[in-house]
């Protein structure tokens, strides 16, 4: 008999680990606060870049060798993928942040300045090395997640609304009616996950018409690395700061100049773009910021993506569908790494 599962949060998380588990014949109920994905969720304020060999430079091969199945996945399943790769640039000044990059990477090219100007028309003239991750791509988290939503939809999943912040007092109550509980509340499982900490980061929405760029461009600092993701029709995503703090309130001043800045000398034209949104939220994320799948009384706990919850969604939902149909203990858990146990 397929399992019934009950999921707690309706983010990035839950809705790919209700999606695998769906695809597989499970019945699943989601539980979340709010009817939709929204601004209420650190997903929807994402990048949205499926890069992981750029990723590799500071979060390691294990993020880099997961999240190689994400863009196939989100392909098949949203339709929402580009696959363009992703181009990593310096500043002449900052030329020696590049090679630390690329010291720390793999997978990529190299260019020069006529390289890149073929990739990136606008760009022309302005930078004489950079390299290019050909085999990267790129997703507009919005679309994503709708279109998850309704693929879950079409399967007789809606999302129910949860009535007060007890989701996860509730999830272990349903353990004796449900075959499995599935945690995903993110910063909010802390109640359940004492060392789980958020990483605030700050983003900008911006329209400019004046660039046209096609694919996510990182432009490197040695204090505030700037990435330039476009949506399409002259509106770019630039992001993100990591901050280590739970608040989620308000960008400060500082980050949103330093992020205006860093667009400006990308190109001028950024001097003259309409900001059209400012996003903050903090991402969850566990001391070595992976992702964790834990199981504790009766429920699994799925958490930690930190900045790669597009990335790595894919992969963890495809562990714990793995561990409820197969009864295969996931990498990531608590019972495959002892020392990740926390009490």
């Amino acid at each position: 008999m397929p399992p019934d599962v009950r999921i707690t949060g309706a983010g990035v998380a839950g809705l790919c680990v209700a999606t695998e588990i769906c695809e597989r014949g499970g019945t699943v109920s989601l539980l979340d606060l709010h009817a939709a994905p929204g601004a209420h969720a650190c997903s929807w304020w994402a990048g949205g870049m499926l890069a992981p060999d750029c990723e590799a430079e500071t979060a390691g091969r294990t993020v880099a060798r997961l999240g190689r199945e994400a863009a196939d996945w989100w392909q098949s399943r949203t339709d929402t993928v580009r696959r363009k790769g992703s181009l990593v640039l310096a500043l002449s000044r900052d030329t020696g942040e590049l090679r630390r990059f690329a010291r720390r990477t793999r997978n990529f090219d190299e260019l020069d300045g006529e390289g890149i100007a073929a990739l990136e028309p606008d760009l022309a003239d302005r930078f004489r090395k950079g390299l290019i991750f050909r085999h990267e791509a790129h997703l507009a988290p919005r679309t994503a997640l709708a279109a998850l939503v309704r693929r879950l939809s079409e399967r007789g999943v809606a999302i129910q609304v949860g009535d007060g912040p007890g989701t996860g007092a509730d999830a272990r109550g349903e353990t004796a009616d449900h075959g499995f509980a599935i945690d995903c509340r993110g910063l909010a499982a802390r109640d359940v996950l004492p060392d789980l900490r958020g990483v605030k980061g700050e983003m900008l929405i911006l329209r400019c018409p004046d660039v046209t760029l096609s694919r996510p461009v990182r432009l490197l600092h040695p204090r505030i690395p700037l990435y330039v993701v476009p949506r399409g029709d002259g509106v770019y995503m630039l992001g993100a700061t990591m901050i280590e703090s739970s608040e989620r309130g308000c960008a400060t001043v500082r980050s949103v100049l330093e992020m205006l800045s860093a667009a400006y000398a990308l190109h001028p034209a950024f001097g003259e773009a309409e900001i059209l949104e400012i996003g903050v939220d903090a991402r969850p994320a566990f001391p070595d910021n992976l992702p964790h799948i834990r199981r504790r009384d009766g429920v699994i706990l799925v958490n930690g993506l930190y900045r790669h919850g597009y990335l790595l969604a894919p992969a963890v939902a495809r562990m714990v569908a793995d561990w409820v149909f197969e009864g295969r203990v996931p990498e990531m858990s608590n019972e495959a790494v002892p020392e990740r146990r926390v009490d």
